[in-house]
Protein backbone atom coordinates (compact mmCIF):
# COMPACT_ATOMS: atom_id res chain seq x y z
CA UNK A 1 0.00 0.00 0.00
CA UNK A 2 2.75 1.86 -0.53
CA UNK A 3 3.19 3.59 3.36
CA UNK A 4 0.09 4.40 3.67
CA UNK A 5 -2.64 3.43 5.95
CA UNK A 6 -5.10 0.92 5.04
CA UNK A 7 -8.72 2.49 5.07
CA UNK A 8 -12.19 1.46 4.63
CA UNK A 9 -14.80 3.43 1.85
CA UNK A 10 -16.43 5.89 4.25
CA UNK A 11 -19.45 5.61 5.42
CA UNK A 12 -18.77 2.15 6.62
CA UNK A 13 -17.74 0.64 9.99
CA UNK A 14 -16.52 -3.00 10.35
CA UNK A 15 -15.88 -4.93 13.41
CA UNK A 16 -13.93 -8.05 12.99
CA UNK A 17 -14.80 -10.84 16.23
CA UNK A 18 -11.79 -13.11 17.00
CA UNK A 19 -12.38 -17.41 17.67
CA UNK A 20 -15.06 -17.98 20.23
CA UNK A 21 -14.53 -21.41 20.77
CA UNK A 22 -17.65 -22.21 22.22
CA UNK A 23 -18.05 -19.40 24.73
CA UNK A 24 -21.38 -17.79 24.62
CA UNK A 25 -21.15 -15.35 27.54
CA UNK A 26 -17.65 -14.37 26.10
CA UNK A 27 -19.49 -13.90 22.92
CA UNK A 28 -22.55 -12.02 23.82
CA UNK A 29 -20.51 -9.39 25.95
CA UNK A 30 -18.12 -8.88 23.36
CA UNK A 31 -21.51 -8.18 20.94
CA UNK A 32 -22.90 -5.88 23.50
CA UNK A 33 -19.82 -3.99 23.69
CA UNK A 34 -19.52 -3.84 19.85
CA UNK A 35 -23.09 -2.46 19.43
CA UNK A 36 -22.82 -0.09 22.59
CA UNK A 37 -19.42 1.38 20.95
CA UNK A 38 -21.02 1.63 17.56
CA UNK A 39 -24.21 3.68 19.47
CA UNK A 40 -21.70 5.76 21.19
CA UNK A 41 -19.93 7.55 17.87
CA UNK A 42 -23.31 8.89 17.58
CA UNK A 43 -23.44 8.65 13.53
CA UNK A 44 -24.69 7.13 10.63
CA UNK A 45 -22.28 4.82 9.34
CA UNK A 46 -23.53 1.41 8.17
CA UNK A 47 -22.08 -1.40 10.51
CA UNK A 48 -20.95 -4.74 9.71
CA UNK A 49 -19.78 -7.12 12.09
CA UNK A 50 -17.48 -9.84 10.91
CA UNK A 51 -16.85 -13.36 12.80
CA UNK A 52 -13.93 -15.10 11.75
CA UNK A 53 -14.67 -18.98 12.37
CA UNK A 54 -14.07 -21.62 15.23
CA UNK A 55 -17.34 -21.00 16.79
CA UNK A 56 -17.41 -24.87 18.16
CA UNK A 57 -15.17 -26.74 20.07
CA UNK A 58 -12.97 -26.62 23.29
CA UNK A 59 -15.79 -24.12 24.85
CA UNK A 60 -18.77 -25.80 26.60
CA UNK A 61 -21.34 -24.06 24.71
CA UNK A 62 -20.53 -24.57 21.05
CA UNK A 63 -23.75 -25.51 20.44
CA UNK A 64 -25.30 -22.84 21.76
CA UNK A 65 -22.73 -20.23 19.95
CA UNK A 66 -24.21 -21.66 16.77
CA UNK A 67 -28.02 -21.03 17.81
CA UNK A 68 -27.30 -17.29 19.08
CA UNK A 69 -25.38 -16.38 15.67
CA UNK A 70 -28.06 -18.26 13.51
CA UNK A 71 -30.54 -15.71 15.00
CA UNK A 72 -28.89 -12.77 13.88
CA UNK A 73 -26.02 -9.99 14.41
CA UNK A 74 -27.02 -7.17 17.11
CA UNK A 75 -29.86 -4.38 16.24
CA UNK A 76 -28.54 -2.18 12.91
CA UNK A 77 -25.77 -4.45 11.76
CA UNK A 78 -25.04 -6.73 9.30
CA UNK A 79 -23.29 -9.98 9.65
CA UNK A 80 -20.85 -11.82 7.85
CA UNK A 81 -19.70 -15.48 9.19
CA UNK A 82 -16.61 -16.46 8.28
CA UNK A 83 -15.58 -20.27 8.25
CA UNK A 84 -12.86 -21.84 10.80
CA UNK A 85 -11.04 -25.04 10.28
CA UNK A 86 -13.30 -26.10 13.31
CA UNK A 87 -16.28 -25.14 12.00
CA UNK A 88 -15.17 -27.56 9.07
CA UNK A 89 -13.85 -30.52 10.99
CA UNK A 90 -17.66 -30.39 12.52
CA UNK A 91 -19.07 -30.39 9.33
CA UNK A 92 -16.89 -33.11 8.10
CA UNK A 93 -17.83 -35.41 10.98
CA UNK A 94 -21.34 -34.97 10.42
CA UNK A 95 -20.62 -36.65 6.71
CA UNK A 96 -17.75 -39.04 7.15
CA UNK A 97 -17.11 -40.28 10.91
CA UNK A 98 -13.29 -41.04 10.04
CA UNK A 99 -12.80 -37.58 10.93
CA UNK A 100 -14.03 -38.20 14.36
CA UNK A 101 -10.54 -39.32 15.95
CA UNK A 102 -8.45 -36.08 15.38
CA UNK A 103 -11.38 -33.46 15.49
CA UNK A 104 -12.13 -35.53 19.26
CA UNK A 105 -8.57 -34.90 20.26
CA UNK A 106 -8.19 -31.24 19.32
CA UNK A 107 -11.73 -29.76 21.18
CA UNK A 108 -14.14 -32.05 19.67
CA UNK A 109 -14.86 -33.61 22.56
CA UNK A 110 -16.66 -30.52 23.67
CA UNK A 111 -19.05 -29.73 21.03
CA UNK A 112 -20.31 -33.66 21.14
CA UNK A 113 -21.26 -32.79 24.83
CA UNK A 114 -22.93 -29.40 23.61
CA UNK A 115 -25.30 -31.75 21.72
CA UNK A 116 -26.02 -34.43 24.98
CA UNK A 117 -23.67 -36.86 23.00
CA UNK A 118 -21.02 -39.05 24.77
CA UNK A 119 -18.56 -41.24 23.25
CA UNK A 120 -17.89 -44.66 24.47
CA UNK A 121 -14.24 -45.39 25.40
CA UNK A 122 -15.60 -49.34 25.79
CA UNK A 123 -16.19 -49.86 22.61
CA UNK A 124 -12.87 -50.01 19.20
CA UNK A 125 -11.87 -45.95 17.93
CA UNK A 126 -13.94 -47.02 14.62
CA UNK A 127 -16.98 -48.26 16.36
CA UNK A 128 -17.39 -45.66 19.41
CA UNK A 129 -17.15 -42.47 16.57
CA UNK A 130 -19.53 -44.21 14.09
CA UNK A 131 -22.08 -44.56 17.16
CA UNK A 132 -20.93 -40.51 17.66
CA UNK A 133 -21.70 -39.36 14.20
CA UNK A 134 -24.94 -41.32 14.32
CA UNK A 135 -25.87 -39.54 17.51
CA UNK A 136 -25.02 -35.94 15.68
CA UNK A 137 -27.34 -36.51 13.20
CA UNK A 138 -29.94 -37.09 14.90
CA UNK A 139 -29.10 -34.35 17.25
CA UNK A 140 -27.52 -31.57 15.23
CA UNK A 141 -30.48 -29.00 13.99
CA UNK A 142 -30.76 -28.52 10.45
CA UNK A 143 -30.28 -25.22 10.61
CA UNK A 144 -27.01 -25.66 12.35
CA UNK A 145 -25.98 -27.68 9.59
CA UNK A 146 -26.98 -24.94 6.59
CA UNK A 147 -25.36 -22.85 8.89
CA UNK A 148 -22.08 -24.51 8.79
CA UNK A 149 -22.22 -25.43 4.59
CA UNK A 150 -22.93 -21.07 4.41
CA UNK A 151 -20.01 -20.03 6.02
CA UNK A 152 -18.05 -17.99 3.78
CA UNK A 153 -13.80 -17.97 3.04
CA UNK A 154 -12.95 -14.96 3.33
CA UNK A 155 -14.55 -11.49 3.08
CA UNK A 156 -12.68 -8.53 1.33
CA UNK A 157 -13.39 -4.57 1.83
CA UNK A 158 -11.37 -1.30 1.16
CA UNK A 159 -7.86 -2.79 2.20
CA UNK A 160 -8.44 -5.33 4.70
CA UNK A 161 -8.87 -8.64 3.72
CA UNK A 162 -10.73 -11.36 6.56
CA UNK A 163 -10.02 -14.90 6.94
CA UNK A 164 -9.82 -17.12 9.81
CA UNK A 165 -5.84 -18.08 9.96
CA UNK A 166 -4.42 -16.09 7.07
CA UNK A 167 -3.21 -16.41 3.94
CA UNK A 168 -0.10 -18.13 1.33
CA UNK A 169 2.47 -14.67 0.81
CA UNK A 170 3.50 -16.32 -2.15
CA UNK A 171 -0.42 -16.59 -3.93
CA UNK A 172 -2.33 -13.77 -5.12
CA UNK A 173 -5.35 -13.15 -2.76
CA UNK A 174 -7.93 -14.81 -5.35
CA UNK A 175 -6.02 -18.04 -5.76
CA UNK A 176 -5.56 -19.17 -1.81
CA UNK A 177 -6.41 -22.98 -1.05
CA UNK A 178 -9.09 -23.64 1.49
CA UNK A 179 -6.07 -25.25 3.26
CA UNK A 180 -4.42 -22.03 3.14
CA UNK A 181 -6.92 -19.86 4.09
CA UNK A 182 -8.18 -22.19 7.23
CA UNK A 183 -4.92 -23.75 8.25
CA UNK A 184 -1.96 -21.24 7.58
CA UNK A 185 0.73 -20.08 9.90
CA UNK A 186 4.01 -20.39 8.48
CA UNK A 187 4.89 -18.45 6.13
CA UNK A 188 1.90 -16.04 6.77
CA UNK A 189 3.00 -15.31 10.01
CA UNK A 190 6.80 -14.07 10.30
CA UNK A 191 6.00 -12.66 6.45
CA UNK A 192 8.28 -9.54 6.20
CA UNK A 193 6.73 -7.33 3.74
CA UNK A 194 3.48 -5.93 3.03
CA UNK A 195 0.62 -7.84 1.14
CA UNK A 196 -2.55 -6.50 -1.22
CA UNK A 197 -4.51 -6.09 1.74
CA UNK A 198 -3.85 -6.33 5.03
CA UNK A 199 -4.94 -9.63 6.26
CA UNK A 200 -7.28 -9.41 9.27
CA UNK A 201 -7.30 -12.90 11.07
CA UNK A 202 -7.74 -15.66 13.95
CA UNK A 203 -6.49 -19.38 14.54
CA UNK A 204 -3.27 -18.48 16.21
CA UNK A 205 -3.29 -17.25 19.60
CA UNK A 206 -1.47 -14.44 20.79
CA UNK A 207 -1.47 -12.57 24.25
CA UNK A 208 -3.23 -9.17 22.62
CA UNK A 209 -4.22 -8.22 19.18
CA UNK A 210 -1.17 -8.15 17.26
CA UNK A 211 -0.67 -5.64 14.00
CA UNK A 212 2.52 -6.49 11.90
CA UNK A 213 2.51 -4.68 8.59
CA UNK A 214 0.91 -7.25 6.52
CA UNK A 215 -1.59 -8.56 9.17
CA UNK A 216 -3.64 -7.98 12.30
CA UNK A 217 -3.71 -10.96 15.11
CA UNK A 218 -6.95 -10.69 17.00
CA UNK A 219 -7.20 -14.19 17.90
CA UNK A 220 -6.76 -13.86 21.98
CA UNK A 221 -7.31 -17.41 23.27
CA UNK A 222 -10.65 -17.02 24.49
CA UNK A 223 -11.71 -20.39 25.19
CA UNK A 224 -8.69 -20.67 27.73
CA UNK A 225 -8.11 -16.75 29.02
CA UNK A 226 -11.69 -15.64 28.98
CA UNK A 227 -10.98 -12.27 26.35
CA UNK A 228 -12.25 -12.44 23.35
CA UNK A 229 -11.43 -9.56 21.13
CA UNK A 230 -12.44 -7.42 17.79
CA UNK A 231 -11.61 -4.80 15.82
CA UNK A 232 -13.16 -1.98 14.96
CA UNK A 233 -12.59 -0.03 11.44
CA UNK A 234 -13.42 2.92 10.41
CA UNK A 235 -11.94 5.11 7.26
CA UNK A 236 -7.94 4.55 8.33
CA UNK A 237 -9.13 4.16 12.23
CA UNK A 238 -8.64 1.09 14.04
CA UNK A 239 -9.18 0.31 17.41
CA UNK A 240 -10.00 -2.45 19.79
CA UNK A 241 -11.80 -4.18 21.85
CA UNK A 242 -12.15 -7.11 24.49
CA UNK A 243 -13.75 -8.67 27.14
CA UNK A 244 -11.61 -8.55 30.44
CA UNK A 245 -13.66 -10.77 32.82
CA UNK A 246 -15.11 -14.03 32.64
CA UNK A 247 -18.76 -14.42 32.26
CA UNK A 248 -20.83 -15.15 35.41
CA UNK A 249 -22.33 -18.88 35.35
Amino acid sequence: MGGRSPRLPRGIRVYVVGDVHGRLGLLRQLEQMVADDHYGRGDSCRAWIVYLGDYVDRGAESSQVLQHLIMGPPEGFQAIHLMGNHDLWLREFLDDPAYGPSWYKHGGDATLLSYGVRIDPTKAEEERFVEAQVAMRLRVPEQHRRFLRGLELGFSIGDYFMVHAGVMPTKPLDQQSVEDLLWVREPFLSHPGELPKVVIHGHTVETHPTERRHRIGIDTGACWTGKLSAVGLEEDQRWYLQTNVEEMS
